[in-house]
């Protein structure tokens, strides 16, 4: 990692003396940790399991989870500071934003035993986790899902398949989104808490050939007749799953702002590092006045979008953030990071487009920023909503 700070506004609103002391250590940690895997990481198409184990042991998996379900007690900045981390890195490997995720639909909607039996193994590196939402004919409408659970007396049989999992084919625990009522509609959704060792009707297919984060491990999984005990549907109660589902997103988008943000300072740093140093014509590239307008720009929307995604975190940590403003910054903050991405390569020129320079890869990686966590058309028609 580069030395100095990449913020582009320097100390954030919500950083604290304490806040500062765990970003170092987490910062030491990436460093030791992920950055010299990075590129076996990508080969292999998953990061190595004893990666999680370690990451427990830095509790960092779930930083913003009470202590008395085995998390760190800290808040979300804690959280917000991990993600920034791995972002200022450049890491796209890792897969604890979802692993977060999926610990905040238990600590909010599971009950008091589905807390303290998984909280205390995702905070540890015991389990790693994955949800399951995507089929291959249902994406961004979740009301359109095909696989199904019913119960008989010893618990859920489920049937069906699943798409773009993240964490898929390490997951110990995942969340999976299922029709327990298919004359329902939305109300026969539930969530479930299937549990992957030793169970014969659940199967991991292949790691799916991505055009980037290609050191993720993104899967497809299949259930034949795959058990879930009947107490491991989330809250205890069916037809839930898709207000459990609304209500949790907000944090997924808020996530995805917070990381598409600390992109968007790295690849600003990135380019002016770059330009500073290469000549052309006998100057230096940041001596040209295009160069310099662009990443005027560039550092002006960095500015604006740093100090947006601070009130997020504030709001966030605060217990205020709502559905319309996450939305807002999953969707601008991640096009905007694939356009300064975009503007970065062009003044890196050919060496722009070579893999053995971050930026190419940042290129490649910031992609689906746009995509998952609900399509960026799906978050304008909420904000729309909100008119």
């Amino acid at each position: 990692m580069m030395d100095g700070a990449f913020n582009v506004i320097g100390t954030s609103s919500w950083m604290t003396p304490e806040l500062e002391g765990f970003r170092d250590a987490v910062r030491r940690f990436v460093d030791s940790e992920i950055v010299p895997n990075q590129e076996r990481w990508r080969k292999q198409q998953h990061v190595d399991r004893a990666l999680w184990n370690k990451g427990g042991e830095m509790g960092i998996l779930c930083a913003d989870i009470p202590e008395q379900y085995g998390g760190s007690g800290g808040n979300f900045a804690h959280q917000a500071i991990v993600f920034e981390e791995l972002g200022y890195a450049g890491d796209m490997a890792f897969g604890i934003h979802v692993h977060a995720i999926v610990a905040h639909y238990i600590l909010n909607q599971g009950t008091e035993a589905q807390k303290l039996k998984y909280l205390p193994k995702l905070a540890s590196g015991e389990m790693v986790a994955a949800i399951a939402m995507s089929e291959p004919g249902a994406g961004s409408d979740l009301k359109g899902i095909r696989t199904t659970a019913v119960a008989d007396a010893d618990g859920y049989s489920v049937n069906g398949s699943k798409t773009f999992i993240s964490n898929g084919y390490l997951a110990d625990l995942i969340v999976v989104v299922v029709k327990t009522d298919t004359a329902a509609g939305a109300k026969g959704v539930s969530l479930l808490l299937l549990e992957t060792k030793d169970n014969p009707g659940f199967r991991v297919g292949r790691i799916l050939e991505k055009v980037g984060q290609k050191g993720q491990d993104t899967c497809e999984i299949f259930f034949d007749n795959a058990r879930v005990p009947l107490d491991n549907v989330l809250g205890g109660v069916e037809g839930k799953g898709f207000a459990q589902l609304m209500t949790e997103l907000p944090y997924e988008r808020t996530i995805l702002g917070v990381a598409g943000v600390a992109a968007i300072e790295r690849a600003l740093r990135l380019t002016v590092d770059y330009t500073r140093e290469r000549k052309a014509f006998g100057q230096a590239l940041l001596d040209m006045q295009n160069t310099r307008f662009v990443l005027a720009e560039v550092k002006t929307e960095a500015t604006v979008a740093r100090i947006f995604v601070d009130r997020c975190v504030e709001d966030t940590i605060a217990g205020k953030m709502d559905t319309v403003r996450a939305s807002m910054a999953k969707y601008w903050i991640s096009d905007l990071q694939c356009k300064v991405i975009d503007q970065c390569v062009q003044l890196f020129g050919g060496y722009g487009y070579m893999l053995e320079y971050p930026i190419a890869q940042m290129y490649v990686d910031a992609r689906v920023q746009r995509i998952y966590g609900g399509a960026n058309e799906i978050m304008k028609e909420i904000i729309a909503r909100s008119l």
